[in-house]
Protein backbone atom coordinates (compact mmCIF):
# COMPACT_ATOMS: atom_id res chain seq x y z
CA UNK A 1 0.00 0.00 0.00
CA UNK A 2 2.86 2.35 0.66
CA UNK A 3 3.67 2.30 -3.05
CA UNK A 4 0.16 3.44 -3.97
CA UNK A 5 0.23 6.02 -1.17
CA UNK A 6 3.48 7.42 -2.50
CA UNK A 7 1.89 7.85 -5.94
CA UNK A 8 -1.10 9.59 -4.35
CA UNK A 9 1.18 11.92 -2.38
CA UNK A 10 3.05 12.83 -5.55
CA UNK A 11 -0.18 13.41 -7.43
CA UNK A 12 -1.59 15.59 -4.63
CA UNK A 13 1.63 17.62 -4.68
CA UNK A 14 1.25 18.00 -8.47
CA UNK A 15 4.56 16.21 -9.04
CA UNK A 16 5.14 13.65 -11.81
CA UNK A 17 4.58 10.06 -10.76
CA UNK A 18 7.79 8.45 -11.97
CA UNK A 19 9.93 5.58 -10.77
CA UNK A 20 12.49 7.99 -9.38
CA UNK A 21 9.93 10.13 -7.53
CA UNK A 22 8.16 7.11 -6.03
CA UNK A 23 11.51 5.73 -4.92
CA UNK A 24 12.39 9.07 -3.32
CA UNK A 25 9.10 9.27 -1.43
CA UNK A 26 9.47 5.70 -0.17
CA UNK A 27 13.04 6.30 0.99
CA UNK A 28 11.98 9.51 2.73
CA UNK A 29 9.31 7.50 4.56
CA UNK A 30 11.89 4.96 5.69
CA UNK A 31 10.79 2.20 3.32
CA UNK A 32 13.31 0.22 1.30
CA UNK A 33 11.81 0.36 -2.20
CA UNK A 34 11.52 -2.74 -4.35
CA UNK A 35 12.42 -1.70 -7.91
CA UNK A 36 10.11 -4.31 -9.43
CA UNK A 37 7.09 -3.05 -7.49
CA UNK A 38 7.93 0.55 -8.36
CA UNK A 39 8.14 -0.33 -12.07
CA UNK A 40 4.87 -2.29 -11.88
CA UNK A 41 3.10 0.63 -10.23
CA UNK A 42 4.31 3.19 -12.75
CA UNK A 43 3.36 0.85 -15.60
CA UNK A 44 -0.11 0.34 -14.10
CA UNK A 45 -0.60 4.10 -13.73
CA UNK A 46 0.60 4.92 -17.24
CA UNK A 47 -2.26 6.67 -19.01
CA UNK A 48 -4.54 6.65 -15.96
CA UNK A 49 -6.32 9.86 -14.95
CA UNK A 50 -5.76 9.64 -11.19
CA UNK A 51 -8.37 12.31 -10.40
CA UNK A 52 -10.99 10.36 -12.33
CA UNK A 53 -9.95 7.08 -10.70
CA UNK A 54 -10.27 8.62 -7.24
CA UNK A 55 -13.69 10.09 -8.06
CA UNK A 56 -14.88 6.74 -9.41
CA UNK A 57 -13.55 4.86 -6.39
CA UNK A 58 -15.28 7.24 -3.99
CA UNK A 59 -18.59 7.02 -5.86
CA UNK A 60 -18.59 3.23 -6.15
CA UNK A 61 -19.26 2.42 -2.46
CA UNK A 62 -22.12 4.92 -2.35
CA UNK A 63 -23.76 3.37 -5.40
CA UNK A 64 -23.25 -0.14 -4.06
CA UNK A 65 -24.73 0.72 -0.64
CA UNK A 66 -28.28 1.23 -1.94
CA UNK A 67 -28.77 -2.29 -3.34
CA UNK A 68 -27.05 -3.75 -0.30
CA UNK A 69 -29.55 -2.06 2.01
CA UNK A 70 -32.46 -3.57 0.09
CA UNK A 71 -30.94 -7.04 0.14
CA UNK A 72 -30.28 -6.72 3.87
CA UNK A 73 -33.98 -6.13 4.46
CA UNK A 74 -34.83 -9.22 2.39
CA UNK A 75 -32.34 -11.28 4.38
CA UNK A 76 -33.92 -10.10 7.63
CA UNK A 77 -37.37 -11.10 6.35
CA UNK A 78 -36.10 -14.55 5.39
CA UNK A 79 -34.39 -14.87 8.76
CA UNK A 80 -37.64 -14.07 10.56
CA UNK A 81 -39.44 -16.69 8.47
CA UNK A 82 -36.85 -19.30 9.44
CA UNK A 83 -37.16 -18.36 13.10
CA UNK A 84 -40.93 -18.83 12.90
CA UNK A 85 -40.53 -22.31 11.39
CA UNK A 86 -38.00 -23.34 14.01
CA UNK A 87 -34.78 -25.22 13.47
CA UNK A 88 -34.25 -28.76 14.64
CA UNK A 89 -31.11 -29.69 16.56
CA UNK A 90 -29.94 -31.78 13.61
CA UNK A 91 -30.24 -28.82 11.23
CA UNK A 92 -28.39 -26.60 13.67
CA UNK A 93 -25.60 -29.17 14.02
CA UNK A 94 -25.36 -29.50 10.23
CA UNK A 95 -25.07 -25.73 9.90
CA UNK A 96 -22.30 -25.59 12.49
CA UNK A 97 -20.38 -28.40 10.84
CA UNK A 98 -20.56 -26.53 7.54
CA UNK A 99 -19.02 -23.50 9.22
CA UNK A 100 -16.13 -25.35 10.77
CA UNK A 101 -15.36 -27.71 8.10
Amino acid sequence: MEYVYSAMVLHAAKKPVTEESITSVLKAAGVTPDATRVKALTAALDGVDIDEAIATAVAAPVAAAAPAAGSAEKKEDKKEEKEEKGVSEEEAAAGLSALFG
